[in-house]
């Protein structure tokens, strides 16, 4: 099989899948045996190497159980580490960036609330459809209540609060 390709029936013949993991089915390599956990871990997504190829493990499991790979597969929980079957959906671009986690700069400690000095409220934004939808809000709780509310009515499914 050229190295740039991979289908379920070779991923299903390289690895047995348990519980998010892959296991070795066949010895490739010096490096892998059979029956050992395969990947490690690159920027938080694990990863394996099948014919000079870096595979990332969740997009695999993903492979081996729907028979396809779409173009971005979401992680539901947000951890990059938990790739079982029922954490991983295709989400497209749009829905894996609805389901992102809040930025490590975020100082409110709420997903969307910011403080407005010029107003002197707490700003709430959103964004959707390439729409950023805001509202200001005087109390913080209410700000909380708010963002919550709005990513569900325009995130759906993909909303992720935190």
């Amino acid at each position: 099989m050229p190295s740039n390709e991979m289908t379920k029936e070779y991923a299903c013949a390289l690895f047995d899948y348990s519980d998010g993991k892959l296991f070795w089915k066949v010895n490739l390599t010096t490096r892998n045996y059979i029956g050992r956990e395969a990947g490690s871990p690159a920027h938080g997504y694990k990863t394996v190497m099948v014919n000079g190829r870096n595979w990332r493990i969740h997009r695999l499991v993903y492979l081996m159980h729907y028979g396809y790979l779409p173009d971005v597969i979401d992680h539901i929980n947000g951890d990059r580490s938990d790739n079982r079957i029922e954490n991983l959906r295709d989400a497209g671009t749009v829905g894996n960036a609805r389901n992102a986690r809040m930025r490590s700069n975020n100082r409110t400690g709420v997903k969307g609330v910011s403080w407005d000095k010029n107003r002197d409220k707490w700003v709430v934004r959103v964004k959707a459809n390439g729409r950023i939808n805001q509202k200001y809000v005087s109390d913080f709780n209410t700000a909380a209540k708010v963002a919550a509310g709005m990513r569900q009515a325009l995130h759906g499914e993909y909303a992720n609060h935190g």
